[in-house]
């Protein structure tokens, strides 16, 4: 990033989930040597701080870092991670949903939820949710999704939403996902309009990680990957977004190296937005009334 930037978040509190790699990793890294206090996210301990060693490595200072394990498929393990992150710190500037998994065969979570669904929107919605009042209370505020050009020519079937009853497909399950994260989004930035607290999500572009390694789609994957970009290419949209005067009274917007795109004609459709909502709610048990 630009030393221009340098120390500009100084004073800020940020929590970025799946930050032990990837994309996370080095949105974790631009916010601390922006000045950041910096919690990591990550399924384990031993991720989490291997992440931080690497990050350290990079020149970061150690006491922007901390670290909360957690399961974002769980969503008892996304309250505890709520819990552990209020009881130590009284503000909240800067959350990035940047956790997400792509799935070659369907598999549930111990919820009983189909396990991309449950990791890609349900994780992010039911935590931020849960996070409102300190970031309410931290605002100017600002809530960051990690979304993708997948959600093009994809559409949320409520008939089937987790794949019950048709062939599962890891790519329709990961493009309606990432769907549901404009979605969320701009259903979120409706209601918080006012608040002081904002909301975008992004498309990273192309990006070298693990996401698709492990899947019947890794070979593909990896042969292509030679033409993509490096991770701290890709995170630094959600930067740009988490630290930039120019986005600051912005909300609700879809962005691609950092300027603001269309999205899909089904990413507008404020019915649906309001429907996932309200689907959102009853399958983490979470309800907002903004």
């Amino acid at each position: 990033m630009q030393d221009t930037r340098r120390m500009k978040m100084q004073g800020k509190i940020c929590l970025v989930t799946g930050s032990t790699s990837g994309i996370g990793k080095e949105i974790a890294a631009g916010l601390a040597r922006m000045g950041a206090t910096v919690v990591l996210v990550g399924r384990s301990k031993e991720k989490c701080e291997s992440a931080i060693q690497d990050i350290l490595a990079g020149g970061a200072s150690a006491d922007t870092f901390s670290y909360i394990s957690a399961d974002l498929s769980s969503q008892k393990s996304v309250r505890q991670l709520v819990r552990e992150f209020v009881s130590n710190y009284d503000k909240l500037h800067v959350l990035v949903n940047n956790a997400g998994v792509f799935m070659s065969r369907r598999e549930l979570t111990v919820d009983g939820i189909e396990y991309t669904l449950a990791v890609n929107h349900l994780g992010p919605f039911l935590l931020t949710c849960l996070l409102l009042d300190r970031l309410n209370g931290s605002a100017p505020s600002r809530i960051i999704t990690t979304s993708s050009v997948a959600h093009r020519q994809m559409k949320i079937d409520f008939d089937d939403l987790q794949m019950k009853n048709r062939k599962y497909n890891g790519i329709s399950a990961y493009g309606q996902s990432k769907l549901a994260n404009i979605l969320f989004t701009r259903e979120l930035a409706r209601r918080v309009q006012g608040t002081g607290i904002t909301a975008n999500c992004f498309h990273p572009g192309a990006v070298r990680t693990g996401l698709v390694r492990n899947s019947v789609y890794g070979l593909a994957w990896k042969a292509a990957s030679l033409f993509f970009i490096s991770p701290q290419k890709g995170a630094d949209t959600a930067l740009y977004l988490a630290s930039s005067s120019e986005v600051e009274d912005v909300s609700g917007k879809y962005f691609v190296k950092r300027k603001q795109v269309q999205a899909s004609d089904a990413a507008y459709d404020d019915n649906l937005a309001e429907r996932l909502w309200k689907v959102s709610e009853e399958l983490t048990g979470v309800a907002l009334t903004q």
